[in-house]
């Protein structure tokens, strides 16, 4: 957050005691200080771009080759797919064929491996169809489309050294929070497979580096630096986001520091100026144009680009609408449309659940397990599977001759069941499930041209239709909407009980934009094979606006992503993920007994969980202390406790508390952002609970606090007064043995080999991890 630029403690002879200064800017927090402190600043800065600091530039050297050999070293194997490179891998190779496909997570990092994947001249004939299968045998690049997240997860460790240094915190600190990513097992297994997190976190830490680097140059608002940077946060932010949705969380903790920073310019009691109004609305509006504007413009340029490329039909077709499928070559729907004539025989199937709209002569239970009566009507349900009691005939509101007339948009209709010979209705009796929903049900012909003519009644609503658009199979999606009582049919995928043989429920919803609510048209049993309509005619692929087409895919995308409620075997809750109670099995391998299980180094995490309360601890601590008028700490100390590691447990805060308002599937992978922002906060506390109380010197000019001009060339980098670096050091190496101790010890399930007999599994199974051979 704020800058650590040697704040002025004051004494009770209430002299002010200038001490050397030193930049620990994260955030738009700023912490007090005076105009003489700025002049500091600027020369600690001007100082900073000529000093060499060879012990950082050598640390993060040897840190940056130590992440590369961890997350190269045997990259091979295992040489067959493992868990969720199915997806990502097969989607790689689908752009690759520009064949469309649909996925829930936007396109930025799936497109890096299609670019590594044409690189290497892979035409992306292997669709990664099954855990287990072979790269060798399929003739895969695999380690080529390794090496983008392996990569990308190398990088990741200079950047957290490289924040904390541009933080302004002593070596020490920094190593100490490089060391627990780059030793961290979870962060090595995430990056060396084909998977999405190295990209997400690797954008994520260039957001936050980003940002600090910016937020340094207050102090020089709108020259050519400071855009640089602020331009280049809103592109990181725009590259997390355009990797996942969770992404969002970085514009949060951004936004807040931002947010924080504004406040401040806003203060007209600043000790730097107060701004006025005009020239506050140019800050305003620069930070707005960087990191909303250009971020979703990136955000939208690399959905064009996913477009562009996806120009042929794959299996991505059907979650779209048939407009949108008619913009792909070579589309099935579209291609083998055929135009519904009344009295034709139908089978009609749901999009989402693909169900077939089915009766039988079974009826309704008089009573519900609820106590709820039915009518005992003959039951309409979903069935699953082709069969003859799925054909329905398609009749038109009278009997006038229209016998090759075609069926249109709006048009009022009725439906008969053919092997029961009966008529669909629908009346105001509540459903099997859901008493607010009308029942579904069928009566014989002698009724449905009686007294309940109107109840048979339903509308035809052609999704995106036209007036009198023709309604065809296939491409024609529609909702059936019963019309005396404006309901939609609907199904859904909870099966009823034994009585109705476990098949899906139908039921008249109430809520007609319900996207659910589609239908269309999968065969016409009965249409001649001689028919004119069966004839098809040369089709040319159309095109639709960009931002049409980005609309409806993420209408989609968020649908799907928040449907995915589904229980899974290593799905986690999100107050697992800081203790590392549990992981996630990868991939197993019997013969050999090597398996890849999916974990954090235990001792790293646990340790930096521990200091997020420790920091928490000392906040509240030194809250009440002021409360009763004790106040321990320095200036400068307390600024950068608030500000700078502040900023790094609002960003693991971030990162990590929302996940308990989602109620979709959720894994440990999740919390991998969350853990770098623990390191940061970990590497932070290590500089504060060894910073001594400081001592009087003559940083900015001679003893008693006689105040004289600052030097001209300062010390790049200068120590707190008063810190033992060499207890620093020391803590720094304990905590370094210890994470590296347990790298090494759950090195086998990070890597996959060598495989583990039943003693050394067990010896792993420190909570009681659902590790695989331990018997």
């Amino acid at each position: 957050m704020s800058s650590q630029t040697g704040s002025v403690r004051k004494r009770k002879d209430k002299e002010s005691i200038p001490v050397k200064a030193k930049d620990a800017s994260s955030t738009g927090i700023a912490a007090p200080r005076d105009p003489d402190l700025d002049v500091l600043v600027k020369a600690n800065l001007e100082s900073k771009g000529s000093g060499v600091e060879w012990d950082y530039r050598i640390a993060i050297t040897i840190i940056t080759i130590l992440a590369f050999i961890t997350r190269f070293w045997g990259i091979s194997h295992p040489n067959e797919v493992v868990f969720d490179e199915v997806h990502f891998g097969k989607f790689a190779s689908y752009y690759l064929e520009r064949t469309y496909f649909f996925d829930v997570h936007p396109p930025f990092g799936k497109l890096l491996f299609a670019l590594m994947g044409w690189f290497v001249g892979y035409d992306g004939h292997f669709h990664f169809e099954n855990i287990g299968d072979s790269y060798i045998d399929n003739k895969v690049p695999y380690v080529a489309f390794r090496a983008m997240p392996a990569l990308l997860g190398a990088l990741t460790v200079p950047v957290v050294f490289d924040i904390m240094w541009e933080s302004g915190y002593t070596l020490p600190a920094c190593i100490v929070s490089a060391a627990l990513v780059l030793f961290d097992n979870a962060h090595i297994g995430q990056t060396r497979l084909i998977l999405l997190d190295a990209t997400l976190v690797f954008a994520m830490a260039c957001s936050l580096l980003c940002y600090i680097k910016f937020y340094k140059l207050r102090h020089e608002p709108f020259g050519r630096k400071w855009w640089k940077w602020l331009l280049l946060t809103g592109f990181a932010l725009s590259c997390v986001i355009s990797t996942k949705y969770v992404g969002l969380f970085a514009f949060v903790t951004i936004g807040s520091a931002v947010a924080i920073d504004l406040w401040d310019l806003l203060n007209v009691n600043r000790r730097q100026g107060s701004l006025g109004l005009p020239e506050f609305g140019k800050h305003f509006a620069a930070r707005a144009v960087a990191l909303i504007i250009v971020p979703f413009l990136f955000y939208l340029f690399w959905f064009q680009v996913h477009f562009a490329i996806l120009s042929r039909s794959g299996p991505g077709d059907d979650f779209m609408s048939p407009e949108f499928q008619e913009t792909l070559s070579d589309n099935v729907m579209t291609a083998n449309a055929i135009t519904i004539d009344y009295y034709d025989s139908i089978q009609i199937k749901h999009k989402e659940t693909h169900g077939y709209l089915h009766s039988h002569p079974d009826r309704y239970p008089l009573r519900y397990d609820d106590g709820r009566v039915s009518s005992q009507g003959q039951q309409v349900t979903g069935y699953p599977y082709a069969d003859a009691n799925n054909h329905w005939q398609i009749i038109p509101l009278n009997n006038d001759n229209v016998m090759g007339h075609h069926v249109k948009n709006n048009e009022l209709v009725r439906l008969r069941h053919i092997v029961t010979d009966t008529m669909l209705l629908s009346h105001d009796v509540a459903s099997p499930y859901y008493p607010t929903n009308q029942e579904f049900t069928t009566i014989p012909l002698d009724e449905a041209y009686g007294d309940r003519f109107n109840d048979t009644l339903f509308e035809l609503r052609i999704e995106n239709g036209k007036p009198g658009q023709e309604f065809k199979s296939l491409s024609g999606q529609f909702k059936l909407v019963h019309n005396p009582s404006k309901v939609a049919m609907w199904t859904h995928t909870t099966p009823l009980p034994d009585w109705a043989f476990k098949q899906q429920e139908i039921n008249g919803n109430k809520n007609l934009g319900q996207s659910s609510n589609i239908w269309f048209v999968d065969e016409i049993p009965t249409i001649p094979k001689d028919s004119e309509r069966l004839i098809k005619k040369e089709r040319k692929v159309k095109s639709i606006p960009f931002l049409k087409k980005w609309f409806e895919l993420q209408r989609a995308m968020f649908y799907h992503n928040n449907a995915l409620t589904s229980s899974h075997p290593y799905a986690s809750e999100p107050f697992v993920w800081p203790f590392l109670l549990r992981g996630v099995s990868f991939w197993t391998q019997n013969d050999t007994r090597q398996q890849i299980y999916f974990l954090g180094n235990p001792l790293g995490w646990w340790l930096a969980s521990s200091l997020l309360a420790v920091y928490a601890g000392i906040i509240g601590a030194d809250q009440l202390s002021l409360r009763r008028g004790v106040d321990a700490l320095d200036t400068r100390t307390r600024s950068r406790l608030y500000n700078s590691t502040g900023f790094f447990f609002l960003a693991w805060a971030m990162h990590y508390l929302p996940f308990y308002l989602m109620g979709r599937q959720l894994f440990l992978h999740h919390y991998l952002p969350a853990h770098l922002a623990s390191a940061l906060v970990t590497g932070a506390l290590l500089e504060f609970i060894f910073n001594v109380e400081p001592v009087l010197d003559d940083a900015i000019g001679g003893k008693g606090g006689k105040k004289a001009a600052p030097k001209k060339h300062l010390p790049a980098r200068e120590k707190l007064a008063g810190q033992n670096l060499l207890v620093s050091w020391a803590a720094a190496g304990v905590i370094i043995a210890i994470v590296i101790g347990g790298w090494y010890f759950f090195l086998p399930l990070t890597y996959g080999y060598p495989g583990l007999d039943v003693a050394q599994v067990q010896a792993r199974k420190w909570l009681g991890y659902d590790l695989h051979f331990a018997k």
